[in-house]
C-alpha cells in the first residue's frame, strides 16, 4: 500500500535528518521484519535512544504493542515508502490506544521527527492512535496517511502538544480521510464517549501548526485544537463531516487560513455538524475559508463563535448551505466578545435560516459586518431573516442582501439598541428591514421589497430611529415608533 506518505518529499528530507542526528539506524538491518508478518516492537524498543534517527526502508511493519519513549532531547522516525500495520483490537497487547507514545506531560521529549508513513487500517477493527506526543519544542510530523476507517473504538489517530510556551510544532499533511466509527459499532463499545476524535490538540502550550491536513468524518470532532493555552494555526487542509465540529479551534491568537470544510453526508447518529467552531480565547482569525454544507439535512452552522471566544475576526469566508432543513450560517453566542465579519459571501438554499444570528447577552463587545453578501433562495420557515440582530451596538456597513424566497423573508430583523446600518442594498420578499430597536441609525442604504410593500417597518418597541438619505422603495411602515426622524430619504 502506498499513499501521499510515500514519496519524494520524505526522501528529499532524509539527507537533512541524517546530518541532524548523531546515530542513524536502519531498522531492517537492526532486525525488524519488513514483510508485515512479525512484530517489530521489540526491535524498536532496542533501537530507541537519544540523538537517534530510526529509518524504515520500503516495506510493511507489523505492530502489536505500544512503543513508548519519553524525556528525550532528539529522536526521529522516518519512513521511505514504509507502511505501518497495526494488529486488530483483540490481538493488540497492553494499552490498546497507541502505536507510539513519544513524550508525556510530566516528562516530555524535545525535538521529534515523525515523517513518511502510511498506516494500513483497512482490516476490521484495526483503528488505533498512530502517534501521541508531548514535546517541548521542534515537533515535526509530516506526510502521514492513514488508510481505512478507525473502527476499533479506541482514541483517534493523532494527539499533539507543545509543552514549552515558547516552543513550536508542525503537523503537515496528516491525512485521515476515512474517518472513524461511532463507539457502539466497535469492540470498545461503552468505554469511550461517542467515538474517536480525528486529530487532537487539547493541552497545547506553544505554537502548533496544522498544515494541509485531510480529516474525514469522526464522531467527536475532526480537528479538535482547543483547550490549551497555546496558539493553534490551521493552514489549508480539507475537513469533512465530523460530528460536533469538523474544525474546533481555540487559544489566544489562533487562526484558520485557507481551509475547506465540507458537510455532505449525515450518518444516523450525527447530531451537530458545525463546520467551524471558535472558542476559548481571543484574537482568533478565520480567513480565506470555504464552507460547503450540502447534506440533505444540514444540522448545524457554518461558523459558530462560542461564548468563551473573547474576540474573533472572520474575513473572506465563502459559505454555501443547502438542504431540506432550517439552519443558520453564522452564529455568535450571547456571551462572546467582539466579532468582525468582513469581505465574505453567504449563500443559502434552505427552507429557512439566518445568514447570521447575532445573539443578545451580557458581553458588550461590538459585532461588525462590512462588505458581506447574503444571497440565495432561502425560505421563511422559523428563521426568516438574512441578518437577525438581538445585540446592542452592532454595525452593518456595505452589507448586501438579495433573498427573494418565501413570502415573509426579510433582509434584517433588529431588536438591538444603538445599531448602525450604513450603505448597502437590502432586498427581500417581505419588509426588507424590521426594526424594534432603540437608537437605530440608518444612512445611505437602498431597500426594496419583492412584494411591493414598505421598505422599512417600525413597531411600538422601537424608538429614537434616525433614517438619513436612504432610498426606501415603498416608503416606511410605522406602527408607532417613538421619535422617528427622517432626513433626505427617497421613496
Amino acid at each position: 500500500m502506498t499513499g501521499r506518505a510515500t514519496a519524494s518529499r520524505t526522501a528529499d528530507r532524509l539527507d537533512q535528518y541524517r546530518e541532524e542526528f548523531g546515530t542513524v539506524i536502519d531498522v531492517v538491518e537492526a532486525g525488524a521484519d519488513d514483510t508485515g508478518t512479525e512484530s517489530i516492537v521489540e526491535t524498536l524498543r532496542d533501537c530507541r535512544g537519544d540523538d537517534t534517527l530510526l529509518v524504515f526502508p520500503p516495506g510493511e511493519y507489523y505492530m502489536d504493542e505500544q512503543v513508548r519513549f519519553t524525556g528525550f532531547e532528539t529522536f526521529g522516525l522516518v519512513g521511505t515508502d514504509a507502511t505501518l500495520v497495526p494488529a486488530d483490537y483483540h490481538t493488540f497487547d497492553g494499552p490498546q490506544y497507541r502505536l507510539f507514545r513519544l513524550g508525556v506531560g510530566y516528562n516530555p521529549g524535545n525535538r521529534l521527527v515523525f515523517d513518511g508513513f502510511d498506516v494500513d487500517q483497512t482490516a476490521p477493527e484495526t483503528g488505533i492512535r498512530v502517534i501521541d506526543t508531548v514535546v517541548g519544542d521542534g515537533l515535526e510530523v509530516r506526510d502521514i496517511a492513514v488508510h481505512g476507517e478507525h473502527d476499533s473504538g479506541t482514541w483517534g489517530p493523532g494527539r499533539f502538544a507543545i509543552s514549552d510556551p515558547n516552543g513550536t510544532g508542525l503537523v503537515e499533511r496528516f491525512d485521515v480521510p476515512d474517518g472513524g466509527a461511532w463507539e457502539d459499532e466497535t469492540p470498545n463499545a461503552g468505554n469511550i464517549w461517542r467515538g474517536p476524535t480525528g486529530l487532537l490538540a487539547n493541552s497545547n502550550s506553544g505554537r502548533l501548526t496544522f498544515r494541509d491536513c485531510v480529516v474525514g468524518a469522526f464522531p467527536d470532532n475532526g480537528l479538535y485544537a482547543s483547550g490549551g493555552d497555546g496558539v493553534i494555526e490551521v493552514d489549508g487542509g480539507h475537513f469533512s463531516n465530523s460530528n460536533a465540529a469538523s474544525l474546533r479551534v481555540g487559544g489566544d491568537g489562533s487562526s484558520i487560513d485557507g481551509a475547506t470544510v465540507v458537510v455532505d453526508q449525515n450518518r444516523p447518529r450525527d447530531e451537530s455538524h458545525r463546520a467551524v467552531r471558535l472558542e476559548n480565547g481571543g484574537d482568533i482569525r478565520v480567513e480565506n475559508v470555504t464552507v460547503r454544507n450540502t447534506a440533505p439535512l444540514p444540522n448545524s452552522f457554518a461558523i459558530s463563535v462560542m461564548g468563551s471566544c473573547t474576540s474573533a475576526w472572520i474575513e473572506n469566508a465563502d459559505i454555501h448551505i443547502s438542504g431540506d432543513e432550517v439552519t443558520n450560517a453564522v452564529v455568535t453566542a450571547p456571551d462572546c466578545g467582539e466579532v468582525t465579519f468582513v469581505d465574505s459571501h453567504v449563500e443559502m438554499d434552505t427552507p429557512g435560516g439566518f445568514g447570521i444570528e447575532i445573539n443578545d447577552g451580557d458581553n458588550s463587545g461590538q459585532v461588525l459586518l462590512e462588505y458581506v453578501d447574503f444571497v440565495g433562495s432561502v425560505g421563511d420557515e422559523i428563521a426568516k431573516a438574512a441578518v437577525r440582530c438581538d445585540r446592542d451596538d452592532v454595525r452593518l456597513g456595505a452589507v448586501n442582501v438579495d433573498q427573494p424566497g418565501g413570502s415573509q423573508r426579510r433582509a434584517v430583523v433588529n431588536t438591538g439598541d444603538d445599531v448602525t446600518i450604513y450603505r448597502g442594498d437590502y432586498v427581500a420578499s417581505e419588509y426588507p428591514i424590521i426594526d424594534l430597536g432603540d437608537g437605530t441609525h440608518v444612512e445611505d442604504i437602498y431597500a426594496n421589497s419583492y412584494a411591493d410593500v414598505e421598505a422599512y417597518c417600525l413597531y411600538p418597541e422601537s424608538a429614537n430611529v434616525y433614517l438619513k438619505q436612504n432610498r426606501l422603495r415603498g416608503g416606511i411602515k410605522d406602527h408607532g415608533c417613538d421619535d422617528l426622524r427622517t432626513v433626505g430619504n427617497e421613496f
